[in-house]
C-alpha cells in the first residue's frame, strides 16, 4: 500500500535523486506501455477496425492537451513558466504556419480510413473515454500547481513506447505510415517538455508532504491514461461490449 500523504508531512523530504526515482517508479509501474491493448498493437493483432476506434477516442485525448495546458499556464504568476509552457500550446495547435499535435493526429484517423469529420464532431467517442479526459482537464484545474505539472510527467517514459509504436505501427500496418507524424514530431518535443516539468516540479517540492503530492498526481495522470485503454478493450476486445451510439467497427477487417 501506499502511504498516505499525511504520513510525510514531518518527515525530511526525500533526496532529489530518490524523489526522481519514484517517478521513474511510478511508470514502470503504472504506465500504459503495457496496456494489454497496447499489447494487441504491438502485436499486430488490432484489426482496421480497432485501430480506427483507438484513432478515434484518442483523437478526443489530443484535442483537450492544450486545454489542459492553457489550465497550467493560466495558474502562473511566473512569466518565465509561462513562456515556457506556452511552447506546449503551439506544439497542439500549431503555429498558424505549421501543423500541430492536433491536425497531425487528424491526418491519423484519416489514415486508418475514418473521415477527419468524424473526430472533429465527437461521433461515436465512448463515454468512458469523455469522463477519462475531462477527469485530466479538471485535475490540473482544480488541484495545486505543484500537482498540475507533476501529472505530466508521464512524458518522462512517452519516448520508449512511441519509439515502440511507430516500428510496430510500421512493420503490422504499413498502411497508416502516411499518418505517423504525430509520433515523430512527439519523439523530440516530448523529451523537451518532461525535462523542463521534471526540473520545476523538484525545485517547487520542497516537502516531503509536497514531494507525495506530486508522485500522487503522476499515478493519478497514469490511472486517466489507463482507464482510456480499458474502454477501449472492454467495448471493443473482450467482451466487446461497444455502449449505445458508440463507433462500430466494421466486421471485416
Amino acid at each position: 500500500m501506499n502511504p498516505s500523504v499525511n504520513n510525510f508531512v514531518e518527515q525530511p523530504p526525500l533526496s532529489e535523486a530518490a524523489f526522481i526515482a519514484g517517478f521513474h517508479a511510478i511508470g514502470e509501474e503504472r504506465y500504459h506501455h503495457k496496456h494489454p491493448f497496447h499489447a494487441l498493437m504491438h502485436e499486430g493483432r488490432l484489426t482496421r477496425g480497432l485501430l480506427q476506434a483507438w484513432a478515434l477516442n484518442r483523437y478526443y485525448y489530443q484535442s483537450r492537451i492544450p486545454i489542459k495546458d492553457a489550465a497550467i499556464l493560466a495558474r502562473s504568476e511566473d512569466p518565465a513558466f509561462r513562456l515556457a509552457w506556452r511552447k506546449r500550446i503551439l506544439d497542439h495547435d500549431g503555429d498558424g504556419t505549421r501543423p500541430g499535435g492536433i491536425e497531425k493526429w487528424l491526418r491519423l484517423v484519416e489514415a486508418t480510413g475514418l473521415p477527419r469529420e468524424q473526430a472533429l464532431t465527437g461521433d461515436g467517442i465512448l463515454p468512458a473515454t469523455r469522463y477519462a479526459v475531462q477527469a485530466y482537464v479538471d485535475f490540473v484545474s482544480t488541484r495545486s500547481h505543484l500537482e498540475a505539472v507533476a501529472s505530466s510527467l508521464t512524458e518522462l517514459f512517452s519516448k520508449k513506447l512511441i519509439t515502440l509504436r511507430m516500428d510496430r505501427l510500421r512493420e503490422h500496418y504499413p498502411w497508416l505510415s502516411s499518418g505517423l507524424d504525430y509520433f515523430t514530431s512527439r519523439l523530440t518535443q516530448g523529451p523537451e517538455d518532461a525535462e523542463f516539468a521534471l526540473a520545476w516540479v523538484v525545485r517547487h517540492a520542497h516537502t516531503r508532504e509536497q514531494q507525495a503530492l506530486a508522485h500522487a498526481a503522476l499515478r493519478a495522470k497514469c490511472d486517466i491514461l489507463w482507464a482510456q485503454l480499458d474502454a477501449l478493450y472492454f467495448a471493443y476486445v473482450n467482451p466487446g461490449w461497444p455502449p449505445p451510439g458508440a463507433f462500430q467497427p466494421e466486421k471485416t477487417s
